[in-house]
């Protein structure tokens, strides 16, 4: 039985991290002359036609030099019903001050839209990834992709079920998968023993309440399509649900001999796993460059 308090999960996610990043705004100006080096296109619309705001991407990349550089794709939390791509560009200019050619994406969101819809809407925006990255110095078969919280779950569940591709015609174009605190990794156990509340309520409208769609919607029901590296990054005094499921995740991959590491971030809580990546020296980047670097991914049949 997972603890009560876990109902509890994320529900002030987005109340906290505006107040975090509305702190660290000046970095627009003290970092001005460090961010000048980045280009960023924003809005480009990765479906036809978009979805309104929640089928558009932006773009961040480093001056083009004839060389190609290894792409990320970020996927933003917020319970699966809230949360954008804007509130995100610290890592975008980051990630493309670090050589990384960075894509933040939104997508359709809950109560009007269910958890398949939102990964098809990743899915669709790897492919447009992997069709226009080269246009910005991206490598288009070095595509990492990054979620934090319910954008992990997304982040995994394309990766491990081969459904969504298949809905765009294109084998699975990732590389590796950076799980940043991700929840979800088993809405069945999850939706099944958490306390019922305000919380829980607001996934069934994600989810619904048919116990095979949760099973369905868990990208721990499918370890064994696994064929990318993993790592793994987990908070120290995060949500146990969190913590016992990246574990669960990480032992079934280790057992089945995929490339997996599992890093426990020292003092962190949820919202700070995200928050601390504003700071452009942050050690969470060294991890993850270190991983992109180390991995360069098994290649997909053509």
């Amino acid at each position: 039985m997972l603890p009560s308090k876990l109902s509890n999960l994320i529900s002030p996610f987005h109340m906290k991290l505006k107040h975090f990043l509305l702190m660290f705004l000046y970095f627009n100006t003290i970092n001005a002359a460090l961010m000048a080096k980045v280009r960023v296109e924003k809005d480009i619309a990765y479906t036809t036609p978009a979805n309104g705001k929640r089928n558009l991407l932006d773009v961040y990349y480093p001056e083009i030099d004839g060389k190609t550089k290894d792409v990320l794709v970020f996927i933003h939390g917020g319970s699966w019903d809230s949360g954008k791509k804007n509130i995100y560009w610290w890592l975008g200019r980051n990630f493309a001050n670090k050589d990384i050619v960075e894509v933040n994406i939104n997508y359709r969101l809950a109560p009007a839209h269910r958890y398949a819809e939102m990964a098809f809407d990743a899915a669709a925006a790897l492919k447009w990834v992997k069709v226009n990255i080269s246009k910005y110095g991206g490598d288009p078969e070095r595509i990492f992709v990054m979620g934090h919280s319910a954008g992990g779950h997304l982040a995994a569940l394309i990766n491990s079920d081969p459904e969504f591709f298949n809905q765009q015609g294109i084998g699975n174009p990732i590389r590796g998968v950076i799980l940043n605190d991700s929840f979800g990794l088993d809405m069945h156990e999850y939706l099944l023993t958490a306390e019922k509340t305000k919380q829980t309520a607001s996934f069934l409208k994600t989810f619904g309440t048919d116990h095979e769609v949760w099973k369905k919607g868990s990208p721990l029901s499918y370890p064994s399509n696994v064929n990318s590296p993993y790592l793994i990054l987990v908070g120290e005094r995060t949500y146990p649900a969190i913590q016992m499921q990246s574990r669960r995740l990480y032992e079934l991959l280790k057992a089945k001999g995929q490339p997996v590491s599992l890093e426990l971030v020292a003092k962190k809580k949820h919202i700070g796993m995200i928050t601390q990546m504003v700071f452009a020296r942050n050690k969470m980047y060294r991890l993850i460059l270190d991983f992109m670097a180390a991995n360069p991914g098994i290649k997909k049949p053509a």
